[in-house]
């Protein structure tokens, strides 16, 4: 098929890659443009533009589609289809009306469950059981169009979201090429008004962790805020980062180190099992505490 591609992040990557592996035309890619990066600040170009680069794909990266000229040029790319995953711009009807099958979606959850930005942190942070993609036909609300295909997987008890980002964007990558080949043959089937919930972008507020909760909370709350924005605990000054943790039994007073990097929580307890300082990589806990001395009790 002459697909039009539309990614930024580096969990579209993989989709494009499966694309061009399963032989499609990919008529141009689009993905938003580079932004300042690094200490030098300079303009550095999406992941998904990089990749594009090196297959050697044209790409087009317009601020938004308030320019006539940008949705005449997309629509005289004659696509089929446009593939659109994590793109980050909302796209106006006549785009989603341009492709002669128009527009697919890969969202990664189980609509109607976390629509909207933050989907993988959610799913995590709620303590939800399973989690997946959905190939949507997208249409101008916000991921409420039409589910075309639907892969579920289970959610580890210790898994962080950057560990399930990377499960999802490869069951994407297999289910958009799946339905694709199949597309004259799938029912698009609407979705239900009720279990609608929104995934909000997270906010650095959200970071710092409560002991008070339970352990089940702060766990989730590490796990799904791994590897960014980063749960993080004031340590005798320092903030320090967990990037990974899972319950264990123990009780204390909220906060208290019971041994280790095991921390007491309103109740029960958490195994800390990856820990970042500040200005260094995450490590493993036991190897942080060759170096550090924690207090008897954490804030």
């Amino acid at each position: 098929m002459r697909v039009v591609f539309m990614g930024t992040p580096e969990f579209s990557v993989p989709v494009l890659d499966a694309l061009v592996a399963a032989g499609h035309d990919i008529a141009c890619v689009y993905s938003q443009p580079p932004r300042p990066a690094g200490r030098g600040k300079k303009e550095r170009p999406s992941p998904v533009h990089a990749r594009a680069l090196d297959l050697g794909l044209p790409v087009r990266h317009p601020l938004n589609f308030r320019d006539a000229g940008d949705v005449a040029d997309f629509a005289a790319l004659r696509a089929d289809v446009a593939v659109v995953v994590a793109y980050g711009l909302i796209l106006p009807q006549s785009l989603l009306d341009a492709p002669a099958q128009g527009c697919l979606n890969i969202h990664a959850s189980l609509l109607p469950r976390w629509r909207g930005a933050a989907p993988i942190h959610r799913a995590i942070m709620a303590g939800d059981p399973a989690t997946g993609v959905c190939i949507m036909q997208m249409e101008a609300g916000l991921d409420t169009g039409p589910v075309l295909l639907r892969r579920e997987t289970l959610i580890g008890a210790e898994e962080t979201t950057g560990e399930l980002h990377d499960r999802l964007s490869d069951m994407g990558a297999r289910a958009i090429i799946d339905a694709l080949a199949d597309l004259p043959n799938l029912s698009p089937v609407a979705q239900p008004a009720e279990g609608v919930t929104y995934a909000a972008k997270i906010d650095k507020a959200e970071a710092r962790i409560d002991w008070r909760r339970s352990a089940d909370e702060v766990s989730r709350l590490i796990r799904g805020l791994s590897p960014f924005p980063g749960a993080w605990a004031d340590i005798a000054g320092e903030r320090v980062k967990f990037h990974g943790a899972k319950v264990v039994k123990g009780s204390g007073e909220p906060g208290e180190v019971l041994g280790g990097f095991t921390v007491a929580c309103g109740t029960g307890a958490v195994d800390v099992t990856r820990v970042q300082r500040e200005g260094k990589r995450a490590m493993a806990s036991d190897e942080v505490l060759r170096g550090m001395t924690l207090p008897a009790k954490l804030d």
